[in-house]
């Protein structure tokens, strides 16, 4: 329905709210600073990496993008999370276009809230990124969370770190990926928001326990 109403009402950014675009100009820019470096308080023993803070259009964009249905927002937020995998090849933190398979994986999240969402909004943005990256870069949704994860919303680092903990597999399609283990693949996590690094952690360390060389994680903002 919001699809449908989008084609005959004026939209709105949904970065500002400013009226007659689904996302400004001010807001692009905004988006393509320069990522920042993140230390949160669970190490996923990778670098982490934010395209800003989680206030102003990321925020915004982040909880329409999870709570209102806006599924266009996603290529906004691929267009800017594409442009941050651009830069970091520039500063050596990921390696140059064409030295290996860059292969995005995107967070897992509850299926419940998935559901609710009418989808996951993580891997639509993941998915948007990597049209506009390589030919050769590989879109790979292989975790997964386990029932009996909480919402994490007013939890501590230790709460979530003891909510996760053994909560995120691979899934069986991981098996039928092309070279899942081989070095020539640079696995890139990516996420919406980093809170205190639990859920970062546990992706990684599974995503590491079958044999993925994970380069970095990704995400929106940073809380």
């Amino acid at each position: 329905m919001r699809t449908l109403l989008d084609l005959v009402l004026p939209a709105e950014c949904g970065g500002c709210g400013v009226q007659g675009t689904q996302w400004c100009e001010r807001c692009r820019r905004s988006l393509a600073d320069a990522p920042i470096a993140v230390t949160p308080r669970v190490d996923p023993g990778v670098p982490v990496w934010a395209l800003g803070p989680y206030s102003g259009p990321r925020r915004r964009a982040v909880i329409a993008a999870k709570e209102r249905g806006r599924r266009d927002l996603a290529v906004p937020l691929g267009a800017a999370l594409a442009g941050a995998i651009g830069v970091l090849r520039q500063w050596g933190e990921l390696g140059p276009e064409g030295s290996s398979r860059l292969c995005l994986v995107p967070a897992p999240t509850r299926a419940r809230a998935a559901r609710a969402r009418g989808g996951d909004p993580v891997l639509r943005a993941v998915r948007a990124a990597a049209s506009g990256l390589e030919a050769d870069c590989r879109v790979w949704p292989v975790l997964s969370m386990r029932r009996g994860v909480r919402d994490s919303v007013g939890l501590s680092a230790a709460q979530r770190q003891d909510n996760i903990g053994g909560r995120i597999v691979l899934e069986r399609s991981w098996s039928r990926m092309p070279d899942p283990g081989r070095r020539r693949n640079e696995v890139v996590l990516v996420d919406d928001v980093v809170t205190t690094g639990a859920t970062s952690a546990e992706s990684v360390r599974v995503l590491r326990s079958a044999g993925a060389r994970v380069a970095a994680v990704i995400v929106v903002a940073a809380a």
